[in-house]
């Protein structure tokens, strides 16, 4: 798919119900969220106010104006010796997947880390997630760490990889 106008933007609270959407498409699949049942637009609020374009942007990318996908940074572990890290999140939709969505946006994500007075994105994948680790790898990320078995789904232990990069 070529990518025309398109825009990557900062995440009103109009797009919450389309991003809620996105990451509610990958509850079933069990490969990418660890949550086991559909959240509501309501559950999200707070996580959505977290968010600043200056400090933790949360952006969307949309395809002729419909939410493509959304890519969120988040602060890493609550205290401020870690404020030069952020997890980073990339939900893209069940139409746009496979098609260099999440490309496009980490690619805007390396772009903006030096503004955010970033140094370090970790990324917290499960370990049978092969289409997120892959991606991460192509944009230089590296296994930090491996949490085996730590999340269960459907009677299934799944490991959970911490995956890093150092800018």
């Amino acid at each position: 798919m070529a990518w025309h106008n398109y825009s990557i933007e900062d995440a009103t609270l109009e797009d919450l119900g389309a991003i809620v959407e996105i990451y509610n498409s990958t509850v079933a699949g069990r490969m990418v969220t660890a949550d086991l049942e559909p959240v509501r637009v309501e559950d999200r609020l707070h996580w959505f106010h977290e968010h600043n374009s200056h400090h933790r942007p949360l952006w969307v990318l949309k395809q002729d104006g419909e939410v493509a996908a959304w890519f969120s940074f988040q602060s890493f572990y609550g205290r401020p010796a870690y404020n030069g890290t952020a997890e980073v999140s990339v939900y893209v939709s069940g139409k746009f997947r496979g098609r260099g969505a999440g490309s496009i946006l980490l690619t805007k994500a390396l772009e903006e880390c030096p503004r955010l007075g970033l140094q370090n994105l970790v990324g917290f994948v499960f370990g049978h997630n092969e289409p997120s680790l892959a991606l991460l790898r192509k944009f230089g990320f590296e296994q930090w760490g491996l949490l085996p078995g730590v999340a269960e789904m459907d009677g299934i232990q799944r490991d959970l990889v911490i995956i890093g990069r150092k800018l």
